[in-house]
């Protein structure tokens, strides 16, 4: 199982000193987190995109292609890329390429995003989201199984022998998350594909990410890709822990309460008892989290935020140093616990090349021409993973 943090690069005034970051000084926080969160022990490192105040990752795999050339092994990621208003062609490409540049170090997440206006200031329309998530998603998919695309869709110029470069690496492309908050829609095509779902997970209660999970797990099985408890989930949440859980509480409250997405609504108290956000010791997030376990099912991967609504990069750090050094060694051994065998491991582009090398020794060879027939060794570790 991995763990990590997602960003989602927001540029808020710090409520307790006034204090607001210049869009530069967020962003060169934003690439210490990524770093101390190797440092740390974590898995993973993602970060959101976003195009408006007071967001500034507007280039995800600019940032992420500076954080791998300063880390050696923690996943970079994305939560998320906008399936809906980036061009196929362009996501194809610069994945391929910061997949190479991060030696196979890159998963994504593709979403719609949170921000209606975004979808004009690309030239698309909102009413079409769910369509325009389902088509492009089809094509990035052929633009890295394929070597030669001839296409013809709704929602963008055609294409006709065209190929994306780089290819991926070696012939595997990155791993994709399909992220939804409430559409079942997404969560039917990650299943038709056999992607992963990643649910975020922080703004809604426990018996509604369990459906969305269930529901993705039984059409992923239906699909053919394996039992359903062998379906890739992951999960987002939300935590701010100190030794003492009064002192959370209490130093992360006015954070809370003047955060830009749920400031000035409901209370603390009723967030966290009604959300998976955790405030608290860092046993009450080790026992929230194994509880997650317990609607969702043994799962892949677990990213937390907490670096948003202000807070400020010594205390992120602080966090970080906690998640590492006390609360993910806990959840390592006990997520491990009573594990199936027959649950997958979360993918890796390791894990992914050597699927799609089984799969071609286990494919009857053309004759003439050596080659395997069946699925390309791209689509076939993907469907296997």
């Amino acid at each position: 199982m991995q763990f990590g943090i997602f960003t989602v690069g927001d540029a808020t005034t710090d409520p307790t000193t006034g204090q607001t970051p210049t869009d530069a000084e967020r962003i060169k926080a934003m690439l210490t987190i990524g770093k101390h969160a190797e440092e740390v022990g974590l898995d993973v490192f993602a970060t959101g995109e976003h195009h408006n105040p007071p967001f500034v990752p507007s280039s995800p795999t600019t940032m992420l292609g500076y954080l791998a050339a300063q880390t050696e092994r923690i996943i970079l990621s994305t939560a998320t890329t906008l399936i809906t208003t980036s061009d196929p062609v362009k996501i194809a490409e610069d994945f391929a390429m910061l997949q190479v540049i991060a030696d196979g170090r890159v998963d994504l997440t593709l979403g719609r995003g949170n921000t209606g206006p975004v979808y004009p200031w690309f030239g698309q329309d909102i009413r079409q989201g769910i369509p325009l998530a389902l088509e492009n998603y089809a094509l990035l998919r052929r633009l890295w199984d394929e070597e030669f695309v001839d296409w013809n869709g709704k929602f963008r110029t055609p294409l006709q022998g065209f190929q994306s470069t780089p290819r991926p690496l070696d012939g595997v492309p990155p791993f994709v998350w399909h992220g939804s908050i409430r559409s079942p829609e997404i969560a039917e095509q990650a299943a038709f594909y056999g992607d992963g779902f990643f649910s975020n997970h922080i703004f809604w209660p426990p018996e509604h990410t369990a459906k969305m999970v269930a529901y993705y797990r039984q059409r992923f099985e239906h699909y053919g890709h394996g039992t359903a408890a062998q379906a890739i989930v992951g999960l987002g949440g939300q935590v701010f822990m100190r030794k003492n859980s009064q002192d959370a509480v209490a130093e992360f409250r006015p954070y809370f309460d003047n955060a830009p997405v749920y400031g000035h609504g409901p209370s603390l108290e009723d967030f966290t008892s009604q959300t998976p956000l955790t405030v608290g010791s860092p046993q009450e997030v080790i026992d929230r989290t194994l509880g997650f376990r317990d609607y969702v099912g043994d799962y892949q991967r677990q990213l937390w935020l907490v670096d948003h609504a202000g807070l400020p990069l010594k205390t992120v750090l602080e966090q970080l140093d906690i998640l590492g050094g006390e609360v993910v060694p806990v959840l390592r051994k006990e997520f491990a616990m009573n594990r199936p065998a027959d649950v997958p491991d979360a993918p890796t582009h390791a894990s992914l090349v050597a699927a799609a090398g089984a799969r071609e020794d286990a494919q009857p060879a053309d004759p003439a021409t050596g080659a395997a027939f069946g699925l390309g060794a791209a689509s076939a570790a993907r469907k296997g993973a």
